[in-house]
């Protein structure tokens, strides 16, 4: 049986990582938090975290998490000169990172927290902040069993009945990449669709809502369609984070000999988003908007004008109050 009782770490605070902690402590865990940018991480102090002030201060947790930028960002806070394992070599028994990095990265990181006697967890994650407060997270892992069974508990509080174990090593990076390939392939059809319907007279909003409650609908469609309704860009992933995956995905297809054409059409598709971006008076920032701009994209290419239909939607992960298990402190009665 898994003790409930071991002590986690957690270094990165950003759009994910503060939601995933907040799970984490309504559940009860004990939970120690860094963040580069402290006051990032001083908010989850109420929420009853303990903030340590450099990442060596996690060396001696039972379990350490991760959700950081880049490989290089996840060596630098692993091995740094300040880094977890900087404080007389120690380092937590398991490590497990949500960061969505590359396969290389993965490996050679891998086998240097091997080499300090600990396991290693990939455990990329699907999903946004606001799935993460609903409970909709989805998260693959991959690498030891026995290290899974371990984190099992607090994968399920941070993503509920959203985690799929699919083997040794860095198979969870593989599976983050297809998932990427597959979100670009189908935010590019359902904007090639949505402008398509509108040409020939259908509001956006009735084509999308006819759309999710078809057999097709599905947790993204639902959540997105706001942003194509509205013309919200919010940033929640990037047009150029999205080319790359795709760019990513179609490297593997070679390496392994599978023809992904689908794909390939894809990603020349999103790339005529940067052509867009050019257009507009600051391409910098425009391309650090939402990935559901490629409907402007598709727009243009078409001469249609889109306008926003000011709509009140329901994404399908407005909050709701679940029931949550009780604190440490509760359940020794205090």
């Amino acid at each position: 049986m898994v003790d409930r009782k071991l002590k986690a770490g957690w270094i990165g605070l950003g759009r994910m990582g503060v939601p995933m902690v907040e799970r984490l402590l309504k559940a009860g865990f004990d939970v120690s938090v860094w963040n580069r940018t402290k006051s990032k991480a001083e908010p989850l102090a109420a929420a009853g975290a303990k903030v340590v002030a450099r990442p060596s201060d996690l060396n001696r947790v039972d379990i350490l998490f991760t959700m950081v930028s880049t490989g290089d960002d996840l060596k630098d806070v692993y091995f740094g000169a300040d880094g977890v394992a900087s404080g007389a070599g120690l380092f937590p028994k398991l490590a497990v990172d949500c960061s969505s990095i590359g396969l290389e990265h993965s490996a050679e990181i891998r086998a240097r927290v091997e080499a300090l006697g600990s396991g290693f967890l990939a455990a990329p994650v699907s999903g946004n902040g606001k799935c993460v407060k609903v409970g909709k997270l989805s998260q693959v892992v991959s690498g030891p069993r026995e290290g899974f069974e371990t984190a099992r508990l607090f994968l399920e509080a941070m993503a509920g009945n959203g985690v799929a174990y699919v083997g040794e090593g860095d198979l969870a990076r593989i599976c983050k990449i297809a998932h990427n390939v597959l979100l670009g392939v189908i935010t590019q059809n359902i904007a090639e669709m949505t402008v398509l319907a509108e040409r020939a007279g259908v509001p956006r909003h009735a084509f999308l809502e006819f759309l999710n409650n078809s057999v097709l609908g599905s947790i993204f469609s639902r959540y997105k369609t706001p942003a194509f309704v509205n013309l919200d860009w919010t940033t929640t992933f990037t047009v150029p984070l999205l080319r790359k995956d795709m760019d990513l995905g179609l490297e593997l297809g070679r390496e392994l000999g599978v023809a992904l054409p689908v794909t390939a059409a894809t990603r020349e598709a999103i790339q005529a988003h940067f052509g867009t971006a050019s257009l507009k008076p600051d391409p910098v920032a425009y391309l650090a908007m939402d990935f559901a701009s490629l409907l402007e994209t598709v727009a243009l290419q078409a001469g249609h004008k889109l306008v926003s239909e000011h709509k009140e939607l329901k994404t399908g992960l407005e909050v709701v109050h679940e029931a949550v298990p009780p604190s440490r402190a509760q359940r020794r009665g205090a």
